[in-house]
Parts: C-alpha cells; sequence; structure tokens
C-alpha cells in the first residue's frame, strides 16, 4: 500500500524571507529607474516645488507601497496557513477583511505622513532655492523604497500574530481492548 508524502510545511519566517527578497529587489530597482529618468530630465530637482519635486514621487510611494504590501502579505500568509504549506493556522473567529482594511488605512496614512514631516523638516533646514542632486534623491528613494518593503513585510505579521497559532500535532491514541473485560 502507497500513502502519500505530505508537503513538507514551511517555516513562517522562512516564509517572510523569502517574500522580503520578492518584495524589496523590484521595488528598490524600479523606484531607482523612475527618480532617477524623471530627475535627470531636469538636471535637479527640488523637495516640493517644479514638474518633477521628490516629495511628487515619494508621498504617494510612501502611501501606496505599505498598503499594498500590507494587503499582499497578510493575504498570502492566510493562504499559505488555509493550504497547510506553513506552520501556522488562523484563528477562524478573525473578521479577515477588516483586519486587512484597517491595517493597510493605519499603513499607509502613518508611513505617508511620516515621509512628508520629513521632507518639510528637510525643506525647513536647507534654503528655498537649494537644487537637490538627482543622483543622489534617486537612490534616496530607492533606499526608502527598500526599507518600506522589508518593514512592511514584517510589521503586518507582527500585528497578525495575535490570531496565528500552531497546530497541535495529531497524535494517535492505541487502544487496548484487553482491559475492557468482556
Amino acid at each position: 500500500m502507497t500513502t502519500a508524502a505530505k508537503p513538507k510545511k514551511t517555516s513562517l519566517k522562512r516564509f517572510l524571507r523569502k517574500r522580503a527578497i520578492y518584495y524589496i529587489i523590484p521595488n528598490v530597482c524600479f523606484n531607482f529607474i523612475v527618480a532617477y529618468a524623471s530627475f535627470q530630465e531636469l538636471g535637479y530637482t527640488h523637495f516640493f516645488a517644479g514638474p518633477q519635486s521628490l516629495a511628487r514621487l515619494t508621498l504617494p510611494m510612501a502611501i501606496f507601497l505599505p498598503v499594498i504590501l500590507t494587503m499582499d502579505i497578510i493575504n498570502r500568509v492566510i493562504v499559505a496557513a488555509q493550504k497547510e504549506s506553513i506552520e501556522v493556522t488562523i484563528d477562524h473567529t478573525l473578521n479577515k477583511n477588516r483586519f486587512i482594511t484597517k491595517l493597510c488605512l493605519l499603513h499607509g496614512i502613518v508611513t505617508g505622513l511620516l515621509v512628508l514631516a520629513v521632507l518639510l523638516l528637510a525643506q525647513q533646514s536647507l534654503t528655498v532655492n537649494h537644487k537637490l542632486d538627482p543622483t543622489l534623491m534617486a537612490l534616496l528613494d530607492a533606499v526608502l523604497a527598500g526599507l518600506l518593503s522589508i518593514l512592511f513585510t514584517y510589521l503586518p505579521i507582527y500585528r497578525l500574530k495575535k490570531h496565528l497559532h500552531k497546530p497541535l500535532p495529531k497524535v494517535q491514541i492505541e487502544v487496548d481492548d484487553s482491559y475492557r473485560g468482556v
């Protein structure tokens, strides 16, 4: 008799590490290329002024990247847990859509406000007519995308952990029929 081999379950840590690599590489490359091409066209950039300001590229990324990554990683963990391909299960009482929506909005708004505050602080510390180096600003944008990719791969799972638990191993109990005294 042949028994079907169960697929080996991946740990949550390994699953997240793999997803982080999938997120960071394209985000860093894409954001660097877009920022570099936009800023090189003008020769320089400003924080908020001009057709291709740093804020025009950085703020949408700072708002939408956390939202998309939060939604994607939570959905992937939930699907993997339902398929039993990772070592955790999701609490059945969790309202997944409400949890994802609330966390996505929170991450997007907070990150957008933090980046806006940093840009405003940087503009106030420099003169109004200060021109920024386009290559350096493109690198800064790419580094921010990389940091956000890592942060929002792990942070949503940190918030989801209270709804995760490891399943109990299935134990087979042997029954001793001689005890019945028949």
